[in-house]
C-alpha cells in the first residue's frame, strides 16, 4: 500500500514522466535523422545522373535535399517512432526499471500514459505537416527537380567525343592540352537545320574562352563547309549551292544561354493532387465526381434517344401492321431497293452503328478516367490522416514489443523494427496499387495495412500487460554420473 501511494505521488509521477520521455526522445532524436539520411541517399542514388556534371550551385542541391527530406517524412517518422518505442521500453525492461514500476503497483497502461500523450501530440503535428508542409514541399520539389533535369550539362569537352550540350552545335576535339589548346577541332553548326542550311567547320588548332554568356572559339588554320537548301525556289529550279572556304584565324561566338539554370514556374504543378490540401482535394473530388456522373448521364440519354428495340412489325400510316422481316426474304422496307442500293443501305447502317458504339465507348472511357483521377485524389486525402494514424499504431506495436523482448540498444530492436516496418510499408503499397488498378476502393486500399496491423498491436499490448516475455531457452548439459564409493 505504501508503494502504491508512493507511485501516485505527484513528484514520483513527474520523475516517472521525465524518465519515460528521456528514454523515448533520446533514441527518437537519433533514429529520425538517420532514417531521413538513408532515404535521402536513396534519392541521390536514383537521381544521380540528373545532378552530376551540370555545374549546379551547392545551394540548389541543398534546397533539393531539404524538399526531398520533407517529402520523405511520411516514411521516416513512423519508422523512427517504431524503433524508438522498442528501444525505450526494451531498455527499461532490460534494466529491470519496468519491473520496479510494476512492483510499485502501476500497470503497463499507466506506465505508457506519458508516451501515449506524446504520440497524440506527434500525430496532431504529423497531420498538420501532411496538410500544409507536405503539399508545399511537393510543389517546390517537383518544380526544382524539373528545372534541374532540364538543365544541360556544363561545357566539358572530352577528347574524341562529340559534345551536344549546346543547342544547335556538336563539337569534337582530338586532343586537349593542359594550357587549354585544342587540336583537330570539328564543329557541326545545325542552328538553321530546320531551314535546310548546315555548316561544318574544321580547324587544326584553337582555344576556348568564356566571355559573359558567350563561348568564344578562336580557331586557326581551318576550313568551313556550308550548304543552302534555297527554300524560296521550286524543286526543279534549285541549284543546291555549296560554299567551301579556308581561313587562317576565325572567331566563333556561341551563346551559352541554354546552359543556364532557369527555375520553372511552380504554377505548372499546382493542379497536381500531391500539391493540394484537404479542402482543395475535396473540391477536386466533388468536381470529378460531377463530371463523371454527367458523362454517364449523357450516354444514358443518348441511348434512350437513338437506340430502339428491334421490331418484327411495322405500323403503316393507314393503321395496318405488316411484317418488317418476311419468312422467305428481306423485309418490305428493303423490297423495293436494288441489290446495290440495299448493300449501300446496309453499309451506311453499319457505319452509323460503329460510330455510335465508338462514341459511347469514348464517353464511358472518359467517365472511367475521371473515376481513376478521383481515386488518385482520394489517395492523397486519406494519406493526410494515414501518417498521423501510423504514428500511433506503430507506437502500440513497438512499445509492447519492447516490453516483451526486454532488449535495448541498436541491435535486435532495430532489426525487429525494420522487419515490422517493411511488412507494414509493403502492405500499404499493395493497397495503394489496388486502388489505382480499380480492385479496391480508396477507403479499403489506404487503410488495408492499418487493418492488418491493428490486431497485431492489440495482441502485443494484451500480452505485454499480462507480463509476457520472450522465452529463453536454457540448455542443460547432462551431468556425469559418479560411481558410488565402495564401502
Amino acid at each position: 500500500m505504501l508503494s502504491l501511494a508512493a507511485s501516485t505521488h505527484p513528484a514520483s509521477l513527474r520523475k516517472l514522466t521525465l524518465l519515460l520521455l528521456r528514454a523515448f526522445l533520446a533514441p527518437f532524436a537519433v533514429t529520425l535523422p538517420v532514417a531521413l539520411f538513408i532515404l535521402d541517399m536513396q534519392f541521390l542514388w536514383v537521381y544521380a545522373d540528373d545532378l552530376i556534371g551540370k555545374g549546379l550551385e551547392p545551394w540548389i542541391i541543398g534546397k533539393l535535399m531539404v524538399y526531398a527530406s520533407a517529402r520523405l517524412v511520411n516514411m521516416a517518422l513512423p519508422l523512427a517512432i517504431l524503433v524508438a518505442s522498442i528501444m525505450a521500453m526494451g531498455s527499461l525492461a532490460e534494466r529491470n526499471e519496468l519491473t520496479a514500476m510494476k512492483g510499485a503497483g502501476m500497470s503497463l497502461w499507466r506506465i505508457m500514459r506519458p508516451l501515449m500523450w506524446t504520440m497524440v501530440l506527434v500525430a496532431v503535428g504529423a497531420f498538420a505537416f501532411s496538410n500544409s508542409v507536405w503539399p508545399a514541399a511537393n510543389l517546390k520539389f517537383r518544380a526544382l527537380l524539373f528545372s534541374v533535369t532540364k538543365k544541360k550539362p556544363t561545357l566539358n569537352l572530352q577528347p574524341g567525343l562529340f559534345y551536344t550540350g549546346i543547342e544547335g552545335f556538336a563539337i569534337r576535339v582530338d586532343e586537349k592540352d593542359d594550357d587549354g589548346t585544342l587540336h583537330d577541332i570539328l564543329i557541326h553548326d545545325n542552328r538553321e537545320a530546320s531551314l535546310g542550311a548546315t555548316r561544318v567547320i574544321r580547324a587544326k588548332r584553337g582555344r576556348m574562352d568564356q566571355e559573359g554568356d558567350y563561348l568564344m572559339l578562336r580557331l586557326e588554320d581551318g576550313y568551313s563547309y556550308e550548304e543552302d537548301l534555297e527554300q524560296a525556289k521550286r524543286r526543279q529550279e534549285r541549284l543546291h549551292p555549296f560554299i567551301a572556304s579556308s581561313f587562317g584565324q576565325q572567331t566563333l561566338a556561341i551563346d551559352l544561354g541554354s546552359l543556364d539554370f532557369n527555375q520553372v514556374d511552380e504554377g505548372l504543378f499546382q493542379k497536381v493532387h500531391e500539391m493540394m490540401t484537404i479542402r482543395q482535394l475535396e473540391h477536386a473530388m466533388d468536381s470529378l465526381a460531377g463530371v463523371g456522373q454527367a458523362r454517364r448521364a449523357d450516354v444514358a440519354r443518348y441511348g434512350e434517344r437513338n437506340v430502339l428495340l428491334i421490331r418484327d412489325t411495322l405500323r403503316l400510316d393507314s393503321g395496318r401492321v405488316v411484317p418488317v422481316v418476311a419468312a422467305d426474304g428481306p423485309g418490305i422496307a428493303l423490297a423495293g431497293l436494288a441489290p446495290s442500293q440495299r448493300r449501300m443501305a446496309f453499309d451506311a447502317a453499319r457505319e452509323l452503328t460503329r460510330n455510335a458504339k465508338q462514341g459511347v465507348e469514348n464517353a464511358l472511357d472518359d467517365a472511367a478516367s475521371k473515376v481513376r483521377l478521383r481515386n488518385r485524389h482520394a489517395i492523397e486525402w486519406h494519406r493526410k490522416f494515414f501518417l498521423a494514424s501510423s504514428c500511433i499504431l506503430l507506437f502500440f506495436i513497438g512499445a509492447p514489443l519492447g516490453a516483451i523482448i526486454r532488449k535495448g540498444g541498436l541491435g535486435m530492436p532495430t532489426v525487429v523494427a525494420i522487419a515490422i516496418f517493411l511488412a507494414y510499408y509493403i502492405v500499404s503499397i499493395v493497397g495503394e496499387q489496388m486502388i489505382k488498378s480499380g480492385t479496391l476502393g480508396p477507403v479499403a486500399g489506404m487503410w488495408l495495412s492499418t487493418a492488418v496491423m491493428l490486431p497485431i498491436a492489440a495482441w502485443l499490448t494484451w500480452r505485454a500487460m499480462r507480463d509476457a516475455h520472450v522465452r529463453r531457452w536454457n540448455v542443460r548439459w547432462p551431468s556425469r554420473r559418479t560411481k558410488p564409493l565402495p564401502r
